[in-house]
């Protein structure tokens, strides 16, 4: 073996490795320390885990390429609520009475378009101006979240339509239609990152964007169309969560952005851009979900939740710092 694949040999394979030792540790603590009777690898306990990924996994497969460009998302807490909004109040607009049912695609419809455009807006800004993404998206945070409290104030959105209901607790192969969703979206941000000349571009531009620009990669229009992606797939993500809730609050998505980059860089994915993949995410998201019902199934608070996450982040980012020069140096050898 080359010496140069070490540190990408165990970046790709820490995050399934670390998967597993929570498994382990969770079960065996939850014989002593669990008031709950039911074992924690149980796989109805599973099927849940999956599904309750949904929301946060959906989201930082679009994440991971933008993360990759070499940018970042902080608005996508905000969008995912204007979506969500968008989806229940539209099924309730006079001019849809006479739709029935055939109401559902074109609230679906009107969702995903507002958050596809949310995000192609701060893709376009961060192109035309210049401005760092974390920047123009802290801006776009701030300004999304104050549109979702002008709409109705701080009173929640509710309508609950029970097709939609129906569809959205439905299983097929004992997995929930958001588990399918996940699937879905992870196999065609797959496809797209590496099996496309736009992937392809991507890593380029994290890596050197100026090198990418005298390639001829059209760098802002690239961005763009991947700021377009993410703002969709926050879209997504919360028309299948409130498909089955029905009711959305103002405050609902803050902070998913902050859980959504952790999943993306436990995953592998370099905040400096140029490396990372949707498989490792993938992982990412299970190990966060893994880890807040494991501690919860121990009995730990939500504060304990966070800092242990948090903590687990700090040393991710230092381990990657080191095998990054590890691999560096690998290479001059």
């Amino acid at each position: 073996m080359k010496k140069g694949n070490l540190s990408h040999l165990v970046k790709s394979g820490a995050i399934w490795g670390f998967i597993l030792l929570e498994l382990v540790f969770f079960s065996v603590a939850g014989e002593y320390l669990s008031l709950s009777e039911k074992a924690f690898m149980d796989w109805q306990n599973m099927l849940l885990l999956f599904k309750q990924s949904a929301p946060i996994g959906i989201i930082a497969m679009g994440m991971t390429i933008v993360m990759v460009n070499g940018n970042i998302d902080l608005s996508v807490g905000a969008t995912f609520a204007i979506a969500a909004i968008i989806l229940l109040d539209s099924m309730t607009w006079p001019i849809f009475a006479g739709l029935g049912d055939w109401v559902i695609p074109v609230a679906w419809l009107l969702a995903l378009s507002v958050g596809t455009l949310l995000g192609a807006l701060n893709g376009f800004i961060v192109w035309k101006t210049g401005v760092d993404a974390f920047i123009v998206t802290l801006g776009s945070m701030l300004g999304y979240r104050g549109i979702v409290f002008m709409f109705n104030g701080e009173n929640p959105t509710s309508h609950l339509n029970w097709t939609l209901v129906d569809f959205a607790e439905a299983q097929f192969l004992g997995f929930a239609t958001a588990t399918w969703f996940l699937a879905g979206v992870t196999l065609i941000m797959w496809f797209l990152m590496a099996r496309t000349v736009h992937g392809r571009n991507a890593y380029a531009i994290g890596d050197n964007r100026e090198a990418a620009v005298n390639a001829g990669i059209r760098v802002g229009p690239h961005m763009m169309v991947n700021f377009a992606i993410i703002g969709f797939l926050a879209a997504l993500s919360a028309v299948i969560f409130y498909s089955e809730s029905g009711s959305v609050n103002p405050n609902d998505g803050q902070l998913y952005e902050l859980w959504v980059i952790t999943a993306v860089v436990l995953g592998g994915t370099k905040i400096t851009g140029g490396a990372g993949n949707v498989i490792g995410t993938l992982g990412g998201v299970i190990a966060i979900q893994l880890l807040r019902k494991g501690l919860g199934h121990i009995g730990a608070d939500t504060s304990t939740v966070n800092l242990v996450i948090g903590l687990i982040l700090i040393a991710v980012l230092f381990l990657d710092k080191q095998l990054n020069i590890k691999g560096k140096e690998e290479l001059k050898v």
